[in-house]
């Protein structure tokens, strides 16, 4: 006998676990346990462990002793309830439930009814005095456990159920009587003996092992595994397995089912949210079969049961000081509380609830900000409907999740994934979504369904990801196998442009422009609050006037990394490019330079205006040379006629100029040395332009970073020429600019000779994204065809272009920042990656003592966020003392 414990009993006025035991237990396991123990009215059961079900995965089979556990926890069960487990006499019936310690909405598996055979069916009819209640338990337990446990596709029972329906001529299943039911039993049961070959399992026990099992087994099915990969979840937490009591809902016209929110999952709103039906057990409501009756008509139906559960909701809220997702049962007008967890919400709502909360007493300011994740914030930058838009409304559903998407009519989920994969902006369309879509659903720009309501499975997991979806769109007639859905006579067909409100519940025909999303009042206390706590400053990467903007209106604190590359491949200047590069002498050089410096000139101006006092970090021109040239014979033929050369000629110099291994060729600071005129068009520029927006009243705050340094020799001389061309410029024009000289920490050798370095340089930024090419010699271009086999397989644990590479690039980050502080201890340093967005490497960052982190304009508040949250965390485990002024850093 084990020495191990793998059951902990519930219910019954007592229980085994506590909260703080959800990863042993499971969320649903351990949120039990708490609610029996705060008198919260919960049916008796028990939780089989996480370990026992790593255990299981590990040895493919269940640990000992956990059989005895079980059998002495039913006995138990069957104590509190006055009902036997297996005998034809009041028979004890249980649902059977996955549990993880992280809330997997939909994605495992449940199994409701179990117990019932052909005797304690009638048993069940019986006591109930109610055929019909008795058989319609009996059909949904045949089919949930034929799917789940045996492998029989849901839709064949589905079918069998809707060919029932057509028979007698009726739209719900609540219309089918007793002997409908008796007849759709034996089908399923029929079904499933020929998908196995085996008769459908009669013995309870048999029937709960085979449960408990499936649950176990469930952690590992395609759409489990493809929910944690998408939401970051680890994979060997293994789920708990939770076995209760049944209640019934579908008793009769005295009994429901329903799921409930202590605040609008949508909006935030402190308002008792959510949707229940008569006559049903919980599935439906999740599954979408029905549509469900607003939570307020409960007050009507169940006036006492609902009072109970706003009571218990407000109990629960206050308990846990975090807004709650309730499921409950009423059994002829008793209520019973099923499960309770952190609610999903969208991020409009996780900021709403967060400011509401603080407010209200329920948490103070850093547990305000700890309560939204950093990646939730996207969906607040998401655009919306532009209102001057013409629009063509072809329905209104339920606004499951908010923002706007267009994309092409597809519905099919494996197509949705294979096109979406590909780049195709796709929706897709679904009666109703389930489990097995969830691929489809992360592939589509948004989900369309026609029945379900705001808690279905398509509006939960939608919010989840943060993508728009409209459902319920009851006037939607789906013709799947024609490739249209309609809507009264109008027809949309397969691949025709859609566009969906998520906000409204508007389904728009064609393809609708947006617009940004305005940032309320919610956000910016909540950015505030962020703001005092976060050490890490948040810069942007921006190349434009335009991108400056937004970027200072997301909150940035100046631009850490101008590309002024990108500025070139604009229409008109491409060409004058391409004559500096190609040009034989230094007189066609100079000629094609002089036509770029008014360019350059005019872009640094107004990035210079749009970050009027905030530092604005312009990296010298560093892509390989090739990305400039002319690229076929039209091309070549054009730009020899604006220089004045044979074009046989100019395609021998453009051969001249291509490279085998470009991105380690000749660009960044080596462009700077080979031709130096380059660096000095740019440096004037630079500078002329801080003198121009400095005489308008701005305030420039330069910093120039030559890129790709490796040797501290390259740097120096970089440096030389830039202060001359500063010095001639500023004497010149009478002028004082203020203005630093740094390095972009590119190459393994910069990191590892970055005391070195640090003796010419005033900053260093670390651009991880070429910092991660050369550590771990992979191209970013070309590494798609074998890297997410690498990630698939456990090779790299995640994508190190997304989040950094801690254990390797991390270390020479590490490296060069305190190799350059002991030679400058003041230097300052940041990344400029587009890992300066991304939470997980912001962690690194902050441990690692960097002043900023840099990013694209959209990515700003959740580096905000993500820069607080480590702040506030890193504070939290070592005591008060640790605390860090976020105003001491307030000008890096």
């Amino acid at each position: 006998m084990s020495s191990q414990r793998w059951v902990y009993f519930f219910g019954g006025g007592g229980a085994d676990g506590t909260r703080e035991q959800m990863g042993l237990l499971g969320g649903k396991g351990a949120n039990l346990a708490e609610m029996t123990r705060i008198g919260v009215p919960v049916p008796p059961g028990f939780t089989i462990t996480t370990e026992a079900c790593r255990q299981y995965m590990r040895r493919g089979d269940l640990p000992a002793g956990l059989v005895q556990e079980v059998e002495s926890n039913l006995r138990r069960m069957e104590e509190s309830t006055k009902r036997t487990f297996g005998r034809s006499s009041a028979p004890l019936l249980v649902s059977v439930r996955s549990g993880a310690a992280v809330s997997m909405p939909g994605m495992m598996d449940t199994i409701l009814n179990l117990g019932l055979n052909d005797e304690t069916v009638e048993a069940l009819a019986r006591d109930s005095q109610n055929d019909r209640f008795a058989y319609d338990s009996y059909r949904r337990f045949v089919h949930m456990y034929g799917n789940v446990v045996l492998g029989i596709k849901a839709d064949r029972f589905e079918h069998l159920l809707e060919e029932r329906k057509r028979g007698r001529g009726v739209k719900e299943d609540t219309e089918l009587n007793a002997n409908d039911l008796r007849v759709l039993v034996q089908q399923f049961k029929d079904l499933a003996q020929e998908g196995t070959g085996e008769p459908f399992p009669e013995e309870p026990a048999e029937q709960l092992w085979g449960a408990i099992r499936a649950v176990f087994d469930s952690w590992k099915t395609p759409r489990a595994i493809a929910y944690r990969k998408v939401n970051g979840i680890p994979d060997d937490l293994g789920t708990g397995v939770t076995v209760m009591a049944m209640v019934f809902g579908n008793l009769g016209p005295d009994s429901g089912t329903g799921v409930a929110f202590t605040r609008d999952p949508s909006t935030g709103e402190a308002e008792f949210f959510g949707e229940f039906l008569i006559n049903a057990q919980g599935e439906d409501v999740v599954a979408g079969i029905r549509d469900p009756l607003p939570i307020r008509e409960m007050m009507k139906v169940f006036p006492e049961a609902y009072e109970q559960l706003v009571a218990a909701g407000k109990t629960l809220e206050q308990h846990y000081r975090e807004m709650q997702d309730l499921e409950f049962t009423v059994e002829r007008g008793t209520l019973y509380m099923l499960q309770t967890r952190t609610g999903k919400r969208s991020a409009a709502a996780a900021v709403r609830i967060a400011v509401e909360m603080e407010e209200e007493g329920l948490i103070d300011k850093d547990e305000a900000v700890l309560r939204v994740e950093p990646s939730q914030l996207h969906q607040l930058l998401h655009p919306t409907i532009d209102p001057n838009a013409s629009l063509e409304v072809l329905t209104a559903g339920l606004p499951a999740a908010p923002g706007a998407a267009s994309g092409r009519v597809v519905f099919n989920p494996e197509e949705a994934a294979t096109r979406g994969a590909a780049g195709d902006s796709v929706i897709l369309v679904r009666r109703e979504t389930s489990p097995e879509d969830f691929e489809g659903m992360v592939a589509s720009k948004a989900i369309l369904t026609c029945r379900g309501g705001m808690t279905s499975h398509a509006a939960v997991v939608a919010r989840g990801m943060g993508k728009c979806c409209v459902a319920g769109a009851a006037g939607v007639q789906i013709d799947e196998a024609y490739g249209r859905f309609s809507v009264g006579d109008d027809v949309v067909r397969h691949n025709e442009w859609i566009t969906l409100d998520g906000s409204t519940g508007r389904v728009i025909r064609g393809k609708v422009p947006t617009v940004e999303a305005e940032l309320g009042e919610d956000f910016q206390k909540l950015m505030i609050w962020a703001d005092e706590a976060r050490r890490l400053s948040v810069r942007a990467n921006a190349d434009t006037p335009k991108d400056a903007e937004r970027a200072r209106k997301f909150g940035a604190a100046g631009i850490g990394l101008c590309r002024t590359e990108h500025m070139f491949f604009e229409e008109g200047r491409i060409d004058a490019v391409r004559e500096m590069i190609l040009s034989e002498n230094g007189t066609g050089r100079h000629r094609a330079l002089e036509k770029l410096l008014p360019m350059q000139r005019e872009d640094f101006e107004g990035i210079f205006r749009a970050m009027d006092g905030l530092p604005v970090t312009i990296r010298l021109l560093d892509p390989p040379l090739h990305e400039f040239l002319p690229m076929g014979g039209a091309e070549i033929k054009s730009l020899s006629k604006k220089m004045g050369i044979d074009a046989a000629k100019l395609r021998g110099l453009v051969d001249q100029h291509r490279e085998a291994n470009p991105m380690l060729g000749h660009r960044g600071v080596r462009l700077g040395i080979t031709i130096p005129e380059i660096t000095r068009m740019q440096a004037r520029a630079i500078f002329e332009a801080a003198v121009n927006v400095q005489k308008e009243g701005v305030t420039p705050v330069a910093e120039i970073m030559v890129p790709l340094v490796g040797t501290v020799e390259e740097l120096r001389r970089q440096r030389r020429l830039i202060e001359e061309v500063g010095q001639e410029v500023l004497s010149r024009c009478n002028a004082k600019v203020d203005y630093v000289i740094g390095t972009m920490i590119e190459l393994p050798r910069a990191a590892l000779t970055a005391d070195e370095i640090a003796t010419e340089a005033d900053f260093f930024s670390f651009g991880t994204n070429d910092l991660t090419q050369t550590t771990l010699g992979l191209s970013r271009d070309d590494a798609g065809s074998f890297l997410p086999r690498y990630i698939e397989e456990g090779i790299l644990p995640h994508d190190p272009f997304q989040s950094l590479d801690i254990e390797g690039v991390g270390k020479l980050v590490e490296l060069g920042t305190r190799l350059g502080r002991e030679a400058r201890p003041e230097l300052k340093v940041g990344v400029c990656g587009e890992h300066g967005g991304d939470p997980n490497s912001i962690d690194f960052f902050h441990r690692t003592g960097l002043d900023y982190v840099s990013c694209s304009p959209y990515r700003v508040p959740v580096a905000r966020l993500a820069a607080a949250h480590v702040a506030i965390k890193t504070a939290q485990a070592n005591g008060p003392m640790a605390t860090v002024s976020a105003a001491a850093m307030a000008g890096a």
